[in-house]
Parts: structure tokens; C-alpha cells; sequence
């Protein structure tokens, strides 16, 4: 399914869990940083920015988590696979031009950002930016699962 996105953001939903999805609108560097390294990749104009909420929650929490990478090129932060503040993490995100939500990594502990922590509702779900929009890779069977519409961003920019 191809759903058209400029600037504003797109919310995919299955009950409280949900994915907000934005376009990058430019080329930058997105630094993410590990425990003992930095890493940075390129982020290109039109590629995906995904903020994950495995449990639900605030929409404008991932709206701002979401704009200080996009807006503000802020880096992504990595935790090692043991630290105990994984658990509190509510919301994560991830940037490049395909993001597959899993259900089966720890939260806040992989620097690839071709996948995001999701609920199990999105194992099934792909994302991948193409011109003009978002494509959206889903079992045709469980479409009707999913409620998906685009908002404006309240964040000021």
C-alpha cells in the first residue's frame, strides 16, 4: 500500500501500539553513539523517520522524539543489551530509507537503524520511503487490523 506523505506525519496504529512515521527533508549526517564508539550514517532527503510506542502512549511524545532527528539532526543514543534502563524506554526511534519493526530485539540497544522495537501487531509490517510517500508492506489480510492517517506535526519547527 503506497500512502502518500510530504511534510507531515503519518500514524499507523493496531490498538494503543503505534508508528510515526515522517520524510526526512534533506540530506544529513545522523550520528549514533554506542558505549564506546560513534557511528554515522547518511540520512537522505525522503528516507523514514519511525518512532516506535510498543505500549502505546503520547503521540506528541513521538512527535517530538521524531523532529529532533529530522528537524534537528540530534544523534541517536544505543545502550547495551543488559542496562536496565532499556525497560524504561516507551518509545525509540530509527532513521534510513526501509525500517522493519521487530518485536523481538531489546529496546534502545541496536545501532541499525533498518529496525525499529515494535509490538508483535507490526511484526508483519514494512516500511520503505518512495518517491512522493511511504510504501507500507503488510499482509492484505491484516489491513483491516491497522488504522493509518497522517497528522500535522505540533512541534514547532
Amino acid at each position: 500500500m503506497l500512502v502518500p506523505l510530504d511534510d507531515e506525519l503519518l500514524l499507523i496504529r493496531r490498538g494503543d501500539p503505534f508508528l510515526l512515521v515522517a520524510k526526512a527533508p534533506e540530506l544529513f549526517v545522523l550520528c549514533i553513539e554506542t558505549y564506546d564508539k560513534e557511528l554515522c550514517q547518511t540520512v537522505e532527503a525522503g528516507d523514514l523517520i519511525v518512532a516506535s510506542a510498543p505500549e502505546g502512549g503520547d503521540v506528541r511524545q513521538a512527535e517530538i522524539l521524531v523532529e529532533l532527528v529530522r528537524t534537528y539532526h540530534q544523534p541517536v543514543f544505543v545502550i547495551p543489551k543488559d542496562h536496565p534502563g532499556s525497560a524504561r524506554l516507551s518509545m525509540v526511534v530509527s532513521a534510513g530509507s526501509a525500517v522493519i519493526p521487530k518485536c523481538d530485539i531489546v529496546r534502545g540497544t541496536h545501532p541499525e537503524q533498518d529496525v525499529i522495537c515494535a509490538s508483535e501487531e507490526f511484526g508483519n509490517l514494512r516500511l520503505s520511503s518512495v518517491h512522493g510517500g511511504v510504501e507500507i508492506s503488510l499482509p492484505e489480510s491484516e489491513e483491516k487490523f491497522f488504522s493509518i492517517s497522517k497528522i500535522q506535526t505540533t512541534v514547532a519547527r
